[in-house]
């Protein structure tokens, strides 16, 4: 009978591993300390409601409790995809934010590139801080002045009522909502976007701008040659975390500044949620199944955009 193998230096070879790991911690202690309150907070508001998730495969009784429910499997599921709201609430979300994306995600970039220009240091932080202020601003304060603004009876068509020209229905217009829904997300979100594109061009190599102007390269010359190729892993890690959200519409925004009159244009994935969970018979094991679905989506976007970025030549979220 053969003795039994030891692979030699296994067990050291972990203990000295474990050993070695707890001495880099020991050695940035300090900086560990400091990620330690968001580390606690992400798991205690990130990591352990997950537990609520098994909600999805349950019919919950508000007696019984989530634990205490019954377990049903997919059943929740089976009736969210026989559901023909929720196949054109999930359309209509993705219509909304492919186009949301593609025309506010450049305004970032490009405020960026426009601040970084200016030489005027006072002037630079005046602009910077009014661009960042409306993002400061909730949406109920944000649309209570669109409203008071736009409203048929509002400061726009009280102006041209008074010069003689018709009136516009901004507000009560399917055509207008998705305009007014792009503009407002650019206005309250540009600047502070900006900043992190900003903080990216702080750390670009001064001695490239240099030799830039040597070479005789002009101001447009240096943005495109050497800014915009500097923050582009920056741009890069934007955009793909942006295409992660494309399920998450912008509950507080859509539901703020739809009506009854643009009720059709205005039932994304996330009123659907609203309206399932709170508007019609309350049933949390349906709209937690919606918002799983929603979730899983999510992860599938930003793992395939992750993968493009690095299949064009990028930078990725994942080595």
């Amino acid at each position: 009978m053969k003795p039994a193998t030891i692979t030699p230096g296994s067990s050291k070879g972990e203990e000295s591993k474990f050993k070695r790991l707890f001495i880099e911690i020991w050695k940035y202690r300090m900086t560990y300390t400091l990620l330690l309150p968001g580390l606690i907070w992400l798991i205690l508001f990130a990591y352990l409601p997950m537990g609520g998730l098994s909600l999805a495969f349950k019919d919950y009784r508000a007696n019984d409790g989530i634990w205490g429910s019954a377990w049903i499997g997919f059943e929740n599921f089976k009736y969210v995809f026989r559901d023909p709201a929720f196949a054109d609430a999930v359309w209509r979300t993705l219509y909304v934010n492919i186009i949301k994306l593609f025309i506010t995600f450049p305004f970032p970039i490009l405020l960026a590139l426009l601040l970084n220009e200016l030489r005027m240091r006072r002037y630079k932080k005046v602009l910077q801080t009014a661009f960042t202020f409306p993002h400061f601003l909730s949406w109920i304060i944000v649309s209570g002045i669109i409203i008071n603004v736009l409203a048929y009876d509002g400061l726009v068509n009280s102006f041209l009522a008074l010069i003689g020209l018709p009136t516009i229905n901004f507000l009560g217009s399917e055509q207008n909502f998705y305009p007014m829904i792009i503009l407002t997300d650019i206005w309250k979100s540009t600047g502070w976007g900006a900043i992190v594109f900003m903080a990216a061009i702080s750390g670009i190599d001064q001695e490239q701008y240099e030799a830039a102007q040597i070479d005789g390269a002009t101001r447009l010359q240096q943005m495109f040659r050497v800014t915009l190729p500097n923050i582009m892993p920056t741009v890069t890690i934007m955009f793909i975390l942006s295409v992660g959200g494309l399920m998450s519409s912008g509950f507080d925004q859509i539901f703020n500044l739809a009506n009854a009159a643009t009720q059709n244009v205005s039932q994304v994935l996330d009123v659907y949620i609203y309206r399932i969970t709170f508007q019609s018979s309350t049933d949390f094991s349906f709209s937690t199944a919606v918002s799983l679905f929603r979730s899983i989506v999510n992860m599938v976007l930003l793992l395939l955009a992750d993968r493009a970025a690095k299949w064009l030549g990028g930078d990725g979220l994942f080595r």
